[in-house]
């Protein structure tokens, strides 16, 4: 039996320092327990290219995009910017060889449409082996 009065204004209390000890202690515990190791990276060994100067194949044909959507090819300018143009050109310059090489070569602003019509000349042309150039970082062109 308990006798003594109720008090009702009286709240719970909370003793917070121990609740501080035991996330201290569980802080430390995760700390000294945790490995700090680094993964292991991938070791490649990267394909490097030769960026030797370019020189004339007679297997190949230059196809050249300028900025303002005119094209040249092996160095001569086409007539006109149309697709049936193109691959005209592009059937004269392969000469019936199916083994020759277009690579194309195009100007940084040139559109979009410019690489999309020399890719379907190329194709009505049966050229079906295709290559980018790219200029590298010293200035020379890479394919």
């Amino acid at each position: 039996m308990n006798f003594r009065p109720h008090r009702r204004n009286e709240e719970p209390e909370v003793n917070l320092i121990a609740f501080i000890d035991v996330l201290l202690v569980i802080l430390i515990f995760l700390m000294m327990s945790t490995t700090y190791s680094r993964f292991t990276e991938l070791q490649l060994t990267l394909p490097t290219a030769d960026a030797e100067r370019m020189r004339e194949r007679p297997g190949e044909i230059i196809v050249a995009i300028g900025s303002d959507g005119r094209y040249m090819l092996n160095r001569r300018p086409v007539d006109g910017r149309s697709v049936d143009s193109l691959a005209t050109e592009l059937q004269a310059a392969a000469a019936g060889r199916t083994d020759t090489l277009l690579i194309i070569s195009a100007d940084a602003m040139s559109t979009h449409q410019s690489m999309i019509n020399v890719l379907d000349a190329a194709r009505r042309a049966g050229l079906a082996r295709l290559s980018f150039a790219a200029q590298t970082g010293d200035g020379q062109t890479a394919r």
